[in-house]
């Protein structure tokens, strides 16, 4: 077996070559080959060490080779695989929408806390519609509405609906555009909040993430400017605006809710000890 080459291209699976060889000499990540062997082979991680010594049939090395090297040259497991799992829920994920992710959750714990028996909530920017999913799946008696600008993201959010029965009105609109004079008991949104220029942008599986949803290539802040300054029109009264942001945001996102007159304002942490999200009470 050859050494990847950055690429991956380099990388070659030989002939007669067994599942267990490549558990006990994987070209990546220890824990990525298993999911990949897993999804390529359609056995579960226990039927791949009992059946470690089954020698690959060649259309199986081949497959899994691709699979290898599309890993190997950096493309995100998700992507690979076309679904992630959130909030216990397996969504269909592609390159038209974030990957989510699990300090998001943070975010739908507390929406589900917040929202009121049978209320109403709208999800902005909702990408492969975790958040509206998550929540519409936990409070089947709400009313679950989801926007975004874009169309290739709102027909993958539609089929991950279909794909668990949750109930969600999903809109094409550019922020509050589409939406009159509706009010909601609760507003939620994972904005894009990185900085213009974050070397982060270029490294890891965010190079193959739409860049429109990770960065407002400004100062990380417009997104959420626009939705705290638009948030009041569409809140009913007591209602809540909450947001994900950067790791070093929590302070300027609660001042500008402060400045649109929103009260307990506060920040809320992920499992990492960050100060992850932030919401205030109209």
């Amino acid at each position: 077996m050859t050494m990847p080459a950055p690429d991956g291209q380099a990388f070659a699976i030989p002939p007669g070559a067994t599942i267990g060889s490549l558990l006990r000499h994987p070209p990546l990540d220890a824990l990525e080959a298993r999911i990949l062997l897993s999804h390529a082979l359609q056995l579960s991680r226990a039927q791949l060490v009992t059946q470690s010594e089954r020698v690959l049939a060649s259309g199986e090395i081949e497959h899994i080779q691709s699979l290898f090297r599309r890993r190997i040259a950096g493309e995100p497991v998700a992507y690979i695989l076309g679904e992630r799992e959130f909030f216990g829920l397996l969504l269909q994920t592609t390159p038209d929408v974030l990957i989510p992710r699990p300090e998001t959750e943070l975010l739908v714990e507390l929406a589900l806390d917040l929202l009121p028996h049978g209320g109403s909530v709208l999800d902005m920017g909702t990408g492969s519609g975790a958040i509206a999913i998550a929540i519409g799946n936990a409070r089947r008696e709400a009313t679950v509405t989801a926007l975004d600008a874009s169309e290739a993201a709102l027909a993958v959010a539609r089929r991950n609906a279909l794909r668990h029965a949750v109930a969600v009105r999903f809109l094409h609109s550019d922020w509050y555009a589409a939406l009159g004079e509706e009010r909601f008991d609760l507003i939620v949104s994972n904005p894009p909040y990185i900085v213009a220029g974050d070397p982060h942008l270029s490294q890891g599986d965010l190079r193959f993430e739409p860049a429109d949803a990770l960065t407002d290539h400004a100062d990380g802040l417009n997104a959420i400017r626009t939705i705290v300054a638009g948030a009041a029109r569409h809140l009913e009264a007591g209602g809540w605006l909450l947001m994900e942001h950067g790791y070093d945001q929590a302070d300027a996102v609660r001042e500008l809710l402060v400045r649109q007159g929103f009260h307990d304002v506060q920040s809320w942490k992920d499992l990492a000890g960050i100060e992850r999200a932030t919401g205030g009470r109209k």
